[in-house]
């Protein structure tokens, strides 16, 4: 019985796969990342999502609202059913620091676009990989609307 629950307990460990180590430090990994996020919301990958957000993560929303970590996986996990379209990304990395820019647009199951958003990420490069330690993000809305 003892040793069943010790299995029991582990399993989800196991089970889970480690955060990728060895990431290249240039503009494309960043590229890659965003698009890694952006997969992760529309599975609602909380495990892959956890491996982008730094501890320390914090994202200003578009509503002025201030998002750590923890809330954003909780939100991750019951993401709307839309998918992210990425454009317009624009990477720069310095030593142990980086930052994207790009435009997520949100589309919904019948190619509605219910969303669209400038956003800026930053990262630092540590423990072999990036981790995102702060985003912005901002509507944008189409002109005269």
């Amino acid at each position: 019985m003892k040793h069943t629950l010790w299995i029991l307990l582990l399993c989800p460990l196991a089970a889970a796969a480690p955060c990728p180590t060895d990431q290249a430090k240039d503009g494309k990994a960043l590229i890659q990342i965003e698009q890694t996020w952006a997969r992760a919301l529309e599975q609602r990958d909380t495990a892959a999502l956890g491996c982008i957000l730094a501890d320390e993560f914090e994202d200003a929303g578009p509503d002025g609202q201030l998002t750590a970590r923890a809330t954003a996986l909780a939100k991750a996990a019951e993401h709307p059913a839309v998918h992210h379209e990425l454009s317009d990304l624009r990477a720069q990395v310095h030593g142990d620091f980086g930052y994207i820019r790009g435009l997520a647009t949100a589309v919904d199951a019948q190619g509605k676009i219910v969303a669209r958003v400038r956003f800026t990420d930053v990262y630092v490069y540590r423990e072999g990989r990036w981790q995102c330690v702060a985003g912005h993000e901002s509507m944008v809305t189409e002109a005269g609307h």
